[in-house]
């Protein structure tokens, strides 16, 4: 057992994940902190991980973009984040993010809780955990731990921001912004919210068994609404520092209505129990070996 995992193992309730996006480099408040390195059979996760104490949980925190925000979207290794979350015991993963605005009803500043998401990348094999020799294909028709989403629901209700329940994130590749012609495609189809990182982490967390749910933080209306500055940097910049904010007091306020045990009605917890169609005899050694943090529950028996 390495230094992390034992650090980890002194709390007996299971660990809160944190993903950081775009302006959610830190949180404060954070006891008993400390950087740990982890190494994954996918190569180096965005950053180190933080782990400590927020609001009475054991919680990892892990930014997405890196310190610094050194990983364009297209560069972050999902599968590696979420393997370093999976062998620290975390049950549970909050990610917050920044996005665009597809409808006129999100307006910046705004909170949307997604329920669906729309892959608009390449990567999808960058976005499983298994082949080599062995396969799985998890049931993702409902991709948000819906639990875990109401949570986050009723804590962003509790701070008083404007919150919208449902919606659909539309995963774009980046990492230039939307052309007006794509943005007004994806406006007219009637999606909800546009970003670039979120999908892969959905599909690496059910695979995972680890709940997920997304916290987006709206800093623009992408470029299909004219009477409005297109997107830029510039225009996302001035919009995080409070979209930063509200995120930090939501997950405050959400982190003790978390289970402390894994257990969720919508069985994101136990993703992978009908999911493997390789016989267990044909598992090869090396990817059994790699995949032990996901495959434990299903090694015996």
């Amino acid at each position: 057992m390495d230094q992390s995992v034992a650090m980890l193992k002194i709390n007996s309730s299971s660990p809160v994940g944190i993903i950081g996006g775009t302006g959610l480099y830190q949180l404060p408040d954070f006891k008993k902190q400390k950087w740990i390195s982890i190494r994954t059979p996918f190569g180096h996760p965005s950053d180190r991980l933080l782990v400590g104490e927020l609001s009475g949980r054991a919680v990892v925190f892990l930014p997405r973009h890196g310190r610094g925000h050194r990983l364009l979207p297209g560069e972050i290794n999902h599968r590696a984040n979420l393997y370093a979350l999976k062998r620290l015991g975390v049950s549970w993963v909050i990610s917050v993010s920044a996005v665009g605005s597809l409808q006129a009803k999100y307006r910046p500043c705004d909170i949307v809780l997604p329920d669906q998401f729309l892959d608009r990348t390449k990567k999808a094999a960058e976005h499983t955990f298994f082949g080599r020799g062995i396969v799985a294909h998890i049931a993702f028709a409902h991709p948000v731990c819906e639990m875990l989403r109401q949570i986050l629901m009723t804590s962003a209700r509790r701070q008083g921001g404007r919150v919208h329940d449902g919606g659909v994130y539309v995963n774009m590749e980046g990492p230039a912004f939307s052309t007006r012609a794509e943005s007004l495609a994806n406006h007219q189809a009637g999606f909800s919210v546009i970003g670039m990182t979120n999908l892969g982490e959905a599909r690496c967390a059910r695979e995972a068994e680890i709940a997920y749910a997304t916290l987006a933080m709206v800093t623009d209306y992408d470029g299909w609404k004219t009477d409005e500055e297109h997107v830029t940097i510039d225009l996302v910049i001035r919009n995080l520092e409070r979209n930063a904010e509200q995120a930090r007091r939501i997950i405050l306020d959400a982190l003790p209505d978390i289970p402390q045990i894994p257990g969720c009605s919508c069985g994101c917890h136990q993703a992978l129990k009908n999911a493997i169609l390789t016989d267990r005899a044909l598992w090869p050694a090396k990817t059994r070996r790699e995949l032990r943090p996901l495959l434990r529950p299903y090694l015996e028996g």
